[in-house]
């Protein structure tokens, strides 16, 4: 395979192969059941500290879960950017599998997590300032911190594994990955809480040994899979390991899946601000909302993680029947499945804010904006499955543009709607920014397939 001048792979030989329904959900479903123990890890993490009935520690473990989502969501281009420069190494039939791809993206990831790890006390003092944790939440922020931050290289080497895995089609084999992950974390949060009595250093310390088992586990697999690390390191020759051209595509993608992300972040940050300008009762509100479409985002990241997969691959291949079936097999189970959800919400939902808090004001005002979360997951699912598309085809110039532009049209609406609708205007904004982030990757997907299978 070689690359064009734009950026994009190319390769001289077309290697035909179908796609059905069940190659999407044999994908799709062991994703989604992988991100679903995500939250639940979190939620246990937050019940165990909550038994101890003390607010300052919740609050301190809320606040530093919330500077580690900030780390690794930007550090997320490791397994965007793995798992499709290796769908597509898959699709052309690269014999090695995209080992070139999985060991430079190796080296980024351990050289990025043992910086991190050394500038430890200045992204301390960086979380500290911004966040303005509260005295009483100040020594268990420092505490969780300081120890989770010892899973920062371990996060990031999983991150480029579950890439490769994924580019590889493996799902099942990343969904136990990163349920091994959760479930190390679910038990020794209980162990070294209730047991050895260590607070929140206990919650931080199960997260930073789950990580480590499963980036071990990975590791052996991958070895296994070459047959040794002998094969592993004749594979990957310096001379091809440092390849320029593919560093610097591999530096590019990851700069805009970055920046994407960033805006992305931005977005919902400036959402929950103006929420949280608008009264305490509204913040509440909106975090509860917000939480129905994370749930919901779980089972259509699934969908977006098999489609991604197989555009990859058929770029690869550069198999545009493989790639054009895939969209379209994928947005019919996008829409069933975005329809289900948006259904399943209307109906049940308020049984789920009912759970979520006991405030008599936050469940009523919940209610009342119910329909704007619960319609999310039918205006967000064109955005997701496209996103697969994009991080399989590995269009990441598109996809920064793509989400800038989006970005700057949601606060145009924002700034509009809001002054005119309230809390209204704010949430038919977000809709805007889901519908026109898909818009645009669609009118660009279309202009740039001549030059993806050329």
């Amino acid at each position: 395979m070689t690359v064009s001048t734009q950026g994009l792979p190319m390769s001289s030989q077309q290697h035909a192969f179908s796609v059905r329904s069940k190659d999407i959900w044999a994908i799709a479903l062991p994703a989604s059941l992988a991100f679903i123990t995500e939250p639940v890890a979190g939620v246990v993490d937050t019940a165990v500290i909550g038994q101890l009935g003390d607010a300052g520690l919740l609050g301190g473990l809320a606040l530093g879960a919330v500077a580690f989502s900030v780390i690794f969501a930007l550090a997320f281009f490791l397994r965007f950017g793995t798992a499709g420069l290796v769908a597509q190494a898959v699709g052309a039939r690269d014999p090695k599998d995209g080992l070139l791809h999985l060991a430079r993206a190796m080296l980024v990831a351990v050289v990025l997590g043992v910086v991190l790890l050394a500038l430890s006390v200045p992204v301390y003092w960086f979380f500290a300032a911004t966040l303005a944790p509260p005295a009483e939440s100040q020594t268990a922020f420092t505490d969780y911190l300081f120890t989770r931050l010892w899973s920062v290289p371990f996060v990031f080497v999983n991150y480029v594994l579950l890439g490769w895995f994924y580019g590889r089609a493996a799902a099942k084999t990343g969904m136990a990955l990163q349920m091994l992950v959760n479930i190390v974390n679910i038990i020794l949060s209980v162990v070294f809480v209730f047991g050895f009595g260590w607070s929140v250093v206990g919650v931080a310390a199960a997260t930073v040994i789950g990580q480590v088992c499963a980036s071990v586990g990975g590791i052996v697999l991958t070895i296994r899979h070459y047959g040794g690390l002998a094969n592993i390191l004749a594979g990957t020759p310096r001379t091809e390991l440092l390849d320029l051209a593919a560093i610097r595509r591999m530096v590019g993608i990851s700069r805009d899946l970055i920046i994407r992300s960033a805006a992305l972040m931005g977005a919902f940050a400036y959402f929950a601000a103006q929420g949280a300008r608008m009264g305490e009762i509204i913040l509440a509100s909106n975090a509860i909302l917000l939480q129905l479409f994370a749930i919901s985002a779980f089972f259509l990241d699934g969908l977006a993680t098999a489609t991604e997969q197989l555009c990859g691959r058929a770029v690869g291949a550069n198999w545009r029947p493989a790639f054009e079936r895939a969209m379209k097999l994928s947005f019919v189970w996008g829409t069933l499945i975005g329809g289900t959800l948006a259904l399943v919400l209307l109906a049940f939902g308020w049984l789920a804010i009912d759970l979520m808090t006991t405030n008599a004001a936050v469940r009523e005002t919940a209610r009342v904006y119910l329909v704007m979360a619960a319609l999310t997951p039918l205006t967000g699912m064109t955005a997701f499955i496209y996103d697969g598309i994009m991080i399989g085809a590995t269009l990441n110039v598109t996809m920064r543009n793509g989400m800038l532009a989006s970005l700057a049209i949601y606060l145009i609406a924002a700034i509009i709607l809001q002054p005119l609708l309230g809390l209204w205007g704010l949430w038919l904004a977000l809709h805007i920014l889901l519908l026109t982030r898909a818009g645009i990757y669609a009118v660009a997907i279309e202009r740039r397939k001549g030059e993806l299978f050329a």
